[in-house]
C-alpha cells in the first residue's frame, strides 16, 4: 500500500515538474524573444517526454533495464491506442499530408529500428539480445536528423501559432524551472522505486509494471494535450502531439538510456515490440480509410478495444 501510494505521488510530482518547467522555460524564452516555433519544438516537445525521460534515466543508473524498454514500448502503444483513440472518439482527426507522409511513416521506421536492435539472437546468432551503448548512439543520430528536419515542416504549418506561452516575471520563470527539476528529479525516483517493489511484492515483472501503470502514468501530459486539442478542434495538434512523442521516445529517450546502460532484451519484450510496429502500421492504414486523411470515431473505438485487449494479455500472461 505504502509503495502505491509513493507511485501515485511520483506521478503527481513528475507531472507537476513537466508543467512548471514548461511554464518557466517559456515564459523566459519569450521574454528574450525566442520564436514561438522555437519554444514548440523544444521546450514543450521536451516537457511533454520529460516524464518518460526521467523515468528511464533513473531507471537506468538504477540497472532496472526491463524497465527502460517497458516504459517507451508501453508509451509508444498507449499514445496510438489509447491518446489517438479516445481522442478521434471525441471527434474524428484530420491529419496534415506532411504528417501523413513524413511523420508517421518516420515513427513507423522507429519502431521497426526497435525490432532490429533488439534481435540479436536471429540477426547475428548471438547468444542473447542486447542493446549496445552503439546502438544507443545509432538512436541518437536518427533524432538529429530529426531535429534537423523538423523546424523545416512546423514552418509550413500553423502549430507554432498555436503554442500558449504564460508571461511571468524573470524571478517566478526561475523558480518554476528550479521547482520543475526537483518535482521531476523527486518524482521520477519515487516511480522507479516504488514500481520496481510493486512488481517484486506482486511477483510479476518489472516488464509488465512498465508497460502498464509506468507507461500510461508518464503519457498522461500527452494523453491531456491531444484532448485539449481536440476539444479546441486544433486536430492535427492532437495527432502531431502523438507521433512526435512517440519518435521522441524512440529515438532520443531509448538513445540516451541505453547509452547510460546497455540492455539485455527478454524473449516476452518481442511481442511488445511487434505491438507497437502494428499500431504505427494501422495508424497509417486506418488514415486512408473513408473520405479524406482522417482517423474516424469507429477505428478510434477499434483503437481502444485492441489496447484493452493488450492490457488482458499482459495481465493475464503475468
Amino acid at each position: 500500500m505504502l509503495n502505491a501510494v509513493l507511485l501515485i505521488v511520483g506521478f503527481v510530482l513528475l507531472i507537476f515538474g513537466a508543467d512548471k518547467l514548461v511554464d518557466g522555460a517559456s515564459a523566459l524564452a519569450r521574454k528574450y524573444n525566442i520564436p514561438n516555433i522555437v519554444i514548440g519544438l523544444t521546450i514543450v516537445a521536451f516537457g511533454t517526454s520529460a516524464p518518460e525521460l526521467v523515468v528511464n534515466v533513473f531507471a537506468a543508473v538504477s540497472g532496472n533495464t526491463d524497465m527502460m524498454l517497458g516504459n517507451v514500448i508501453g508509451s509508444n502503444i498507449f499514445n496510438v491506442l489509447g491518446i489517438l483513440g479516445v481522442s478521434a472518439v471525441i471527434y474524428p482527426l484530420t491529419v496534415k499530408r506532411s504528417t501523413t507522409w513524413i511523420e508517421i511513416p518516420l515513427a513507423f521506421l522507429a519502431a521497426i529500428v526497435v525490432l532490429v536492435i533488439a534481435n540479436d539472437v536471429f540477426l547475428d546468432k548471438n547468444t542473447a539480445n542486447i542493446t549496445t551503448r552503439s546502438e544507443g548512439v545509432m538512436l541518437l543520430f536518427f533524432f538529429v536528423i530529426f531535429l534537423v528536419y523538423n523546424p523545416q515542416v512546423a514552418k509550413s504549418g500553423r502549430a507554432a501559432d498555436d503554442i500558449e506561452t504564460r508571461e511571468l516575471p524573470m524571478l517566478k520563470s526561475v523558480l518554476f524551472i528550479v521547482f520543475g527539476l526537483a518535482g521531476l528529479i523527486i518524482g521520477g525516483r519515487l516511480i522507479v522505486t516504488s514500481a520496481v517493489e510493486i512488481a517484486q511484492s506482486m511477483g510479476i515483472s518489472e516488464r509488465v509494471i512498465a508497460l502498464t501503470i509506468v507507461s500510461v502514468g508518464t503519457s498522461l501530459p500527452e494523453l491531456a494535450t491531444s484532448i485539449v486539442a481536440v476539444r479546441k478542434r486544433n486536430l492535427d495538434i492532437a495527432i502531431g502531439n502523438v507521433v512526435g512523442s512517440n519518435i521522441f521516445n524512440i529515438f532520443f529517450i531509448l538513445g540516451v538510456s541505453t547509452v547510460i546502460a546497455p540492455a539485455t532484451i527478454s524473449p516476452s519484450s518481442q511481442i511488445d515490440i511487434l505491438v507497437n510496429i502494428a499500431a504505427s502500421l494501422l495508424l497509417f492504414a486506418f488514415i486512408f480509410t473513408g473520405k479524406g486523411r482522417r482517423l474516424e470515431r469507429w477505428e478510434g473505438i477499434l483503437f481502444i478495444l485492441m489496447y484493452v485487449a493488450y492490457l488482458v494479455f499482459l495481465i493475464y500472461g503475468a
